[in-house]
């Protein structure tokens, strides 16, 4: 029986010129033998390794530039594990940064421990809806999003952590306001990709195009602006994760359709504008 150290440098070694990460490897590994972080791939070394076939067959797809997180169906969000797979992007840490961002900057807008009402828009794994519900007991958390399978990976995951979260099937605002919703908070991840040649190969062929990809004849930035009203009872905050180059469109689709706003663009931590929060009184 070989030894963790053992598979992990011969895969370092079949991973070169694959675009392999070590890091990636050192995930299957842990998976596999059940440790609690990668990093313990290093520390505890000299185990005996405990399925050397599935691993073959999971590096094998890792060496096809396959999402780690879909080989183990699993991704990290603010430091807790999500089911994840095809029908769903992988977060990223930039949404990581959304919803940090949403937790220092609510209470310049609202009392946070009050019963707020929240929409998650393209909620995709659930990540955003599931932590904010973890983070403010209090706040009446629904997520959407216009794909079936997408919402099934959502409730996998609300059910993990103690349910909480209602989720309902729709395009941007559209459930919201069939449900006769008023909103106190919008938060929304949508497609922001304009250019695909930025995309990597291992987001191009496996991550699903739906959720990538900004069609400005379709944008959920455009129908959110044009529809709030229907949802605004009192004051409305909007946050959403947004593309780098997208300032001046969505500048202009402010102009277009809000009224008595105030708007911030907020950079990540690359310093790229990442982020936008809308605040209509």
């Amino acid at each position: 029986m070989p030894k963790v150290w053992e598979v992990y440098n011969k895969a370092i070694e079949e991973g070169k010129g694959h675009n392999v990460l070590s890091n990636d490897i050192r995930i299957l590994i842990s998976h596999i033998q059940g440790y609690a972080e990668p990093i313990d791939t290093l520390l505890y070394r000299d185990d005996d390794f405990k399925n050397l076939p599935l691993f073959k067959e999971h590096f094998a797809r890792l060496l096809k530039e396959e999402p780690v997180e879909y080989i183990i169906n699993e991704a990290k969000f603010l430091g807790r594990p999500f089911y994840v797979d095809r029908r769903v992007l992988i977060p990223r840490l930039e949404t990581e940064q959304l919803v940090s961002k949403i937790s220092e900057k609510v209470s310049e807008y609202f009392d946070p421990r009050n019963y707020l009402v929240v929409a998650d828009i393209g909620t995709g794994s659930g990540c955003i809806a599931i932590t904010l519900k973890t983070m403010f007991k209090n706040w009446l958390l629904t997520a959407s999003d216009i794909s079936k399978d997408a919402l099934e990976v959502a409730k996998i995951n609300s059910e993990r952590y103690g349910g909480g979260v209602r989720f309902l099937e729709g395009s941007s605002l559209e459930p919201y306001i069939e449900n006769r919703m008023n909103l106190d908070i919008i938060v929304s991840n949508p497609p922001y990709i304009l250019n695909k040649d930025e995309v990597q190969v291992s987001v191009k062929d496996y991550e699903p195009e739906s959720a990538l990809y900004l069609d400005k004849a379709k944008s959920v930035y455009e129908e959110i602006f044009r529809d709030y009203k229907k949802v605004k009872k009192g004051s409305l905050l909007m946050c959403f994760e947004i593309g780098y180059d997208l300032e001046e469109y969505l500048t202009e689709l402010m102009k277009k359709y809000l009224e008595d706003y105030e708007f911030e663009f907020i950079k990540d931590l690359d310093d790229r504008t990442r982020f936008l929060f809308v605040y209509l009184n």
